[in-house]
């Protein structure tokens, strides 16, 4: 029988019939031959071989690949900065007293008084005013002359400026004058000049410790500076910080609305909280956060002049821009810069849904209804870009109407212009009598036909820049405009670091390039100088850092690698990688597995148990 065969059968012998049946024997079938040791360091150098291959080259080359660089970035610093702790900015205003017939005691005696008298009716202390005497006249026997106030520029003697301070806010100059009833002051529209004329009686006695002179400057410039402090106090508590407790933005509506809501002001100056605002000055900062335009580098102005005919076809616009213009683009020129483009359009009447001008026969005009001033532009055919280049565009429109329709005015107001919150503004520019003939000048705006416009423009640009209405100096608007910049830019600068920090904290696998970290440094180190600078009272330097730190923040969190990161979630990873791993994982594993489990039976055949 073959060998093969599991069943073995016996011949019968002749005792088999008595015999009992003999059982079927079973065999185990034959095993396959063992593997040589040699056969198992093979498969088991092959498997480690992959896995090598696959921890030591494939996992490193990956890592290396997909990894997301995060730089370093000092997160607790840009905390700190954000919440107002690394710094508590600080706004000195030096003012400059000088008089020309007092003696340098009483005009200390009266600086001490009027400093006194400040510190009492000022309750947010980052902004406060200091006092300090000015320089003496060169003139010789000052004391004697009489000075000539109707006439200080041509009169009025000169004066040392070696010891004058380079950014001082105001110059306060007294002058007695004989006559006067009351003290009353006096602040020219172009100066930084402040004229307190006071009748003889309201000298300081040398015995006196009253000071009547003293206590109506203090009142005169709290007044002066009064809008600015409330726009500085808004501005620095609206991220919390040490200013304010930690609650949102006031809406214009709600900020117009503050002076309704009790609040309790400390005497101690080191509260740093502003008391109630007034319901003008209140709804002056709404007006102002309504209207002002967000801060930019560069501003684009548009000057157009539209007509319903075929004249005015040509102005005097460049040696007007030049003239009315250009000195107050480049006194604020520290703040932003200015670009200005001209165009003109003939026969393009105002919007259609305007209804037409009516004839008010008790002023002799015609008149526009205040709720057709909103739809006055005609945007469907004007050519108004909204914007060009990189910077927001104001829009300032001169309409010339047609000589049918001259005089026109605004109705109930004698007024011919308007504002266009964050837009723009218009002016209507009624031709003279000289232009509504057939003579060659009907044709062409002069220089000066176009300087009430150019002029109403320059206050309404102010307004959109975020100057304050009040004082109506244009110096000092521009002063107090450069101070609140500065404290906007310092604070939306730190406000930036803040976000990125929390941005950082909260999604652990955004990518952080080397960039971002050098956007920080440069923002930490220049909000550093505008602190400094600040409290120094060099609030042009301060201006200068604080721009330069706002963009460095801006540019760090708008990095264009970190913004395309955070719309690559973890589930489309796992999309991309289980296509590619799992034909290559599941062999490997398995194998692994496999080889693992027979070492273990191995061991345990080779030491059975007890």
């Amino acid at each position: 029988m073959s060998e093969s065969s599991s069943v073995e059968r016996r011949p019968r012998g002749p005792d088999d019939s008595q015999s009992p049946a003999t059982p079927l024997v079973a065999t185990i079938p034959k095993q396959p031959p063992p593997e040589s040791r040699e056969s198992i360091r093979v498969r088991q150098f092959v498997i480690l071989s992959f896995w090598a291959i696959v921890v030591f080259l494939g996992l490193p080359i990956w890592w290396w690949t997909t990894s997301v660089y995060r730089a370093r970035l000092p997160l607790q610093e840009m905390e700190d900065w954000a919440e107002g702790k690394s710094c508590r900015p600080t706004f000195p205003l030096e003012i400059v007293v000088e008089s020309l017939l007092l003696q340098e005691a009483d005009i200390n005696r009266i600086v001490r008084a009027t400093q006194h008298a400040l510190d009492d009716q000022n309750d947010f202390s980052p902004h406060h005013l200091r006092l300090r005497v000015g320089s003496t006249y060169a003139a010789a026997n000052s004391s004697q002359q009489q000075w000539q106030y109707d006439s200080p520029g041509q009169n009025e003697p000169r004066y040392q400026e070696s010891n004058r301070p380079k950014e001082s806010a105001l110059t306060v100059r007294l002058a007695p004058q004989s006559g006067l009833a009351t003290a009353r002051a006096e602040l020219r529209t172009h100066s930084t000049l402040l004229y307190i004329l006071y009748p003889l009686a309201l000298a300081p006695p040398a015995s006196s410790t009253s000071f009547p002179l003293a206590n109506f400057v203090a009142t005169q410039l709290q007044d002066l500076f009064a809008e600015e402090q409330a726009i500085i106090a808004h501005t620095l508590t609206l991220n919390p910080s040490p200013y304010g407790s930690h609650q949102p933005p006031a809406s214009a509506g709600q900020l117009a609305s503050t002076s309704n809501v009790p609040m309790t002001v400390s005497k101690d100056h080191r509260s740093g909280r502003p008391r109630a605002l007034s319901p003008q000055l209140a709804a002056r900062l709404a007006s102002r956060a309504t209207r002002a335009l967000k801060y930019a580098p560069t501003y684009h102005i548009t000057i157009s002049l539209f007509t319903p005919n075929a004249w005015p076809s040509s102005w005097e616009i460049e040696s007007a821009i030049a003239e009315y213009l250009t000195p107050l683009l480049d006194s604020a020129s520290i703040i932003s810069n200015f670009t200005i483009d001209t165009q003109t359009q003939l026969y393009a009447s105002f919007s259609p849904s305007v209804q037409e001008p009516q004839y008010d026969a008790d002023r002799g005009v015609w008149t526009l209804r205040q709720e057709d001033l909103s739809s006055f532009i005609n945007a469907a055919e004007w050519p108004l870009s909204p914007s060009i280049g990189s910077g927001p565009t104001l829009n300032f429109i001169i309409y010339v109407p047609d000589s049918a329709t001259t005089p026109l005015t605004i109705k109930d107001s004698q007024t011919t212009s308007w504002l266009i919150p964050q837009w723009g503004g218009v002016m209507i520019l009624n031709p003279s009598l000289s232009l509504g003939g057939t003579s060659a000048q009907a044709s062409k705006l002069s220089k000066e036909d176009i300087q009430p416009a150019l002029l109403v423009f320059s206050h309404q640009l102010l307004s959109f820049l975020g100057a304050p209405q009040s004082p109506p100096s244009i110096p000092l608007q521009l002063q107090t405009l450069t101070r609140v910049r500065a404290a906007s830019l310092f604070q939306s600068a730190s406000s930036t670091l803040g976000s990125l920090a929390r941005l950082t904290v909260a999604l652990p696998s955004i990518a952080i390039p080397k960039t971002v970290s050098t956007a920080v440094e440069v923002t930490l180190d220049h909000l550093e100088a505008t602190c400094n600078a600040l409290k120094d009272g060099r609030f042009n330097a301060a201006l200068e850092h604080a721009k330069t730190a706002e963009i460095a923040a801006e540019q760090g969190f708008f990095e264009k690698s970190m913004v395309g990161q955070v719309y690559f979630p973890d589930e489309h990873k796992v999309a991309v990688y289980l296509p590619l791993l799992g034909p290559v994982g599941v062999p490997l594993i398995m194998s692994a597995l496999k080889e693992l489990r027979r070492m273990w039976l191995t061991r345990h055949m080779s030491h059975p148990g007890p």
